[in-house]
């Protein structure tokens, strides 16, 4: 992955975190506060290092909100903190960085720095206000520890970032859950819980009371965004025929989506691998869309290669969009 790719996905995906987390309380401005909560659930080592420190995002959410108090206090000022909600963030619109938070992940992509999460937290760390750091000494650590659990992190071989297959077809991404295996193998082998993570599903038909490989069931397409908004689908593709291709209990699932109303049209199969991770689980997500191999085939030959980037790219998003439908679903 270019140093320019990981940059963008480090950017992408921190941006949704932070906003999700700011729109907790209504607000619309992601700050250093939300941007420090992004880095705990992120996938990469950076939010690594902070777990293992013993961060979860709960006790980090609270230490931010005591700091916020504090800080009024300071100020003489008795209001209280706004009592966090549910995530709106995907109801909802107009939200941005504010100054700080987007000065932090502008110098992590300058000069020699990646602009991958470690440099983000970095950054942060030196942010001249000092909240994060009085935010991790609520939480028993401090900048300096972080540093050198950064630089012990940074000596080890390069670890898996969101990126792009070699395939234009298939990809694979990483991601974070703030919820033991156990709980979020729960919510992936039932069928009747697609719909809160996967996000073209709908609602689920005919799903069968125990799971197991080979497995059916049928899918509703989602007509509609989360805020209300219509989303366009074609008839044909409104049905999904699933079927678990493999299951390992606890380890490993995969299904394949097909479209029975449309004949000929790609498959998809979706493949989820969970391992235990410090503060929860840390998923591996490979998404694979298979051609019919009777369709267009010396079209596609002459125009694959001006279509990879888009391909390349249309993957990486759906992987990013099931690592935070899940992950949002214990958020």
């Amino acid at each position: 992955m270019s140093r320019l790719t990981t940059a963008a996905a480090t950017s992408h995906t921190l941006s949704l975190a932070a906003m999700e987390e700011a729109s907790r309380t209504g607000e619309r401005t992601a700050g250093v506060d939300h941007l420090f909560l992004a880095l705990v659930v992120s996938e990469q080592p950076a939010g690594q290092v902070l777990r293992s420190l013993g961060i979860t995002l709960d006790a980090a959410r609270e230490a931010v909100a005591a700091q916020h108090t504090a800080q009024l206090a300071s100020l003489g000022v008795t209001a209280s903190v706004p009592v966090p909600g549910r995530i709106t963030f995907h109801e909802t619109g107009d939200y941005r960085w504010g100054e700080r938070a987007l000065e932090i992940i502008t110098r992590a992509s300058e000069g020699s720095r990646l602009g991958d999460a470690a440099a983000v937290l970095r950054e942060l760390l030196a942010e001249p206000s000092g909240f994060v750091g009085a935010v991790l000494h609520r939480l028993g650590t401090d900048p300096d520890e972080v540093r050198a659990r950064l630089d012990e992190a940074e000596r080890l071989p390069a670890q898996f970032l969101p990126g792009f297959a070699a395939a234009a077809l298939a990809g694979s991404a990483e991601s974070f859950v703030p919820a033991l295996p156990e709980r979020v193998w729960e919510m992936l082998d039932d069928p009747a819980r697609f719909p809160e993570w996967e996000p073209s599903t709908g609602s689920v038909d005919d799903f069968p009371s125990q799971a197991r490989v080979g497995s059916t069931w049928r899918g509703r397409a989602r007509t509609e965004r989360p805020d209300g908004k219509p989303l366009r689908v074609k008839p044909e593709y409104r049905a999904s025929l699933v079927e678990i291709t493999a299951r390992e209990p606890q380890h490993l699932i995969e299904w394949r989506f097909a479209w029975p109303d449309a004949p000929g049209s790609n498959t998809k199969r979706i493949r989820i691998e969970l391992e235990p991770a410090a503060g929860g689980t840390q998923l591996r997500t490979s998404l694979v869309w298979e051609r019919d191999p009777d369709r267009g085939l010396r079209l596609r030959r002459v125009l694959r290669p001006l279509l990879r980037p888009v391909h390349r790219f249309a993957i990486w998003m759906q992987l990013t969009q099931l690592g935070g439908g899940i992950s949002r679903a214990f958020r």
